[in-house]
């Protein structure tokens, strides 16, 4: 149950990162996952590291900055500290994964 709550609290601030570019790009965005990468839009949540190789893909270099307006929003969303493991590059992916296993912990504890 938890899990789908950080999967709909994720989308949320994906939809919201991508919406700051504008309601028609939003719906670019996710035509051209869903089209040249096969990934819906309520699937992303299950398949963040196709999510954000096709962000590269469409953008290039400045995927990076959807990929940090979604770290930040999502942080902010959740609010507990993340585990991260400090001697890894911070990538996306991880993070968001560290993000959930925080979620989770926190609403065990609740």
């Amino acid at each position: 149950m938890t899990r789908k709550v950080f999967d709909k609290l994720f989308l949320e601030t994906v939809d919201e990162a991508l919406a700051s570019l504008g309601d028609s790009a939003k719906q670019a965005i996710y035509f051209h996952l869903e089209d040249k990468f096969k990934i819906a839009r309520n699937e992303i949540p299950q398949h963040i590291e196709d999510f954000g190789d096709g962000l590269e893909k469409i953008f290039g270099m400045g995927a990076q900055f959807l990929e940090i307006l979604i770290m930040k929003q999502l942080h902010e969303r959740i609010g507990s500290p993340l585990e991260l493991d400090e001697s890894k590059e911070l990538v996306f992916v991880e993070y968001v994964a560290a993000a959930r296993r925080s979620f989770l912990k926190e609403r065990k504890r609740s």
